[in-house]
């Protein structure tokens, strides 16, 4: 392998034409992965918060998607457990942090997720992310410094009031917005005047860094145009299980449908 390598993920949140498209993963299975990527989706969210998944599953769905060319973002649980340098080894190419409250936290996270001088991660280029060894150290080193993206997730009042400070940290390269549990932090629905606001806050703290702005979506045109028309530039649209789950209920909703005296 020679010369740099471009991000995936990076050049999937740059696209001028569409916000980009993605979808969390919570399932084991590896055949999920590939028809997310056969489907088209941008990227994936490899969801370690809110699904029983665990590091050996991550290792293998990351692999499955780069081979496809679908870059992954992993949602860890914390930045507790040396999750991050793991999970980078295994070829993940951004690192969505939940409840990133303030500035002190996100910059704790830039530290983990870069090298000397900007951070603490320990070299490991004969990984998966240094191509087992035979991507040059420099390259990987450069590759983990320039192209992985952190993107911290707002999802609590403090965290809305405190995304302008957030943005500023140098490293973080996209938020994404936790609409439910902003909603369930404020005590109000996702369309109530307190989370509306609070929501235009980190938009516009965003838009001031030109950094992506990502939240979660429908599957609809309508809901994705929603999204966009609001200032977010990348969907996370819905998630394996459910999907599969709207598909199979619809399945089976037109086959019962069908009447034996029709």
């Amino acid at each position: 392998m020679s010369g740099p390598r471009s991000g995936l993920l990076r050049a999937a949140l740059s696209r001028s034409e569409g916000p980009a498209l993605g979808t969390f993963v919570k399932l084991p299975s590896q055949e999920t992965v590939e028809l997310i990527a056969i489907a088209g989706f941008d990227f994936i969210v490899i969801d370690l918060e809110h699904a029983p998944l665990d590091l050996e599953t991550a290792f293998r769905h990351i692999g499955v998607a780069l081979h496809l060319g679908v870059p992954s973002v992993v949602r860890v649980p914390g930045l507790a457990g040396g999750w991050i340098q793991r999970i980078l080894d295994a070829g993940a190419e951004g690192i969505m942090l939940p409840h990133t409250d303030t500035a002190a936290l996100a910059e704790e996270a830039v530290r983990a997720i870069r090298f000397e001088p900007w951070g603490t991660r320990g070299a490991g280029s004969t990984s998966r992310a240094g191509g087992w060894g035979s991507v040059p150290v420099e390259e990987y080193v450069r590759f983990g410094q320039e192209e992985v993206v952190f993107m911290p997730q707002i999802e609590s009042a403090d965290a809305a009031r405190n995304a302008a400070a957030i943005a500023a940290v140098p490293g973080v390269d996209a938020l994404f917005i936790g609409l439910a549990d902003l909603s369930a932090n404020v005590g109000e629905p996702v369309g109530s005047a307190t989370v509306t606001g609070l929501v235009d806050g980190v938009v516009q703290a965003a838009r001031d860094r030109s950094l992506p702005l990502g939240g979660p979506a429908g599957t609809t045109r309508d809901a994705v145009r929603s999204m966009v028309g609001r200032g977010f530039t990348f969907c996370v649209q819905s998630n394996d299980a459910s999907l599969f789950g709207a598909a199979a209920t619809a399945a089976v909703a037109a086959g019962r449908s069908v009447r034996f005296d029709a």
